[in-house]
């Protein structure tokens, strides 16, 4: 038997140079981030790395973009996160899948 790690693939609307790195909700099925940094030279992105990072108590390697590196609508790949472990950790947050944002 061979333990593989679970991969979770989550899209994101990433909303650069905003007044402070925080994630603001889900909007559709994408997760709603922004952060400080502008988009530039993989500034933005690396903030999305390490936001995620810190709010979902997960090591910096367990998170790659994988799709939409120059895009502000993203997808990233999480290692050893189910997805109901990261609706519990983004609930403890205050941000419920439930209650969606619209813009």
């Amino acid at each position: 038997m061979r333990w593989e790690p679970q991969q979770l693939k989550l899209e994101l609307k990433v909303i650069p140079s905003a007044s402070r790195d925080i994630i603001s909700g889900w909007l559709g099925d994408a997760l709603k981030v922004k952060v400080k940094a502008p988009p530039e030279k993989g500034r933005a992105n690396k903030a999305v790395g390490n936001l995620l990072s810190k709010a979902l108590d997960l090591p910096p390697s367990s998170i790659r973009i994988t799709a939409g590196e120059s895009s502000s609508c993203k997808q990233v790949e999480l290692d050893q996160l189910s997805e109901s472990q990261l609706h519990e950790k983004l609930s403890r947050l205050g941000i419920d899948r439930d209650k969606p944002l619209y813009c």
